[in-house]
């Protein structure tokens, strides 16, 4: 699970209709890639950090593990 994606995502009311309309998927696609069953590419990444998150890096949005620490770009 991508937990600093999803605990900022729901902090700023980004839903995952929001991530899908901007990927053109559809919203379980990226229900299945934050949960961790597939996994975003890169340039989706980039859209994503860049359209909701610019503040934060990829590598802090992106991570598997859980951090405390809120990483700006």
């Amino acid at each position: 699970m991508l937990k600093n994606l999803e605990k900022l995502r729901k902090e700023r009311s980004v839903t995952l209709v929001d991530m899908a309309d901007l990927l053109h998927v559809r919203y379980q696609t990226i229900s299945d890639k934050i949960s961790g069953t597939s996994d975003f590419k890169f340039n989706e990444a980039v859209l994503i950090q860049k359209q909701f998150f610019p503040e934060f890096d990829l590598i802090y949005l992106f991570s598997n593990e859980n951090s405390s620490e809120k990483q700006p770009a």
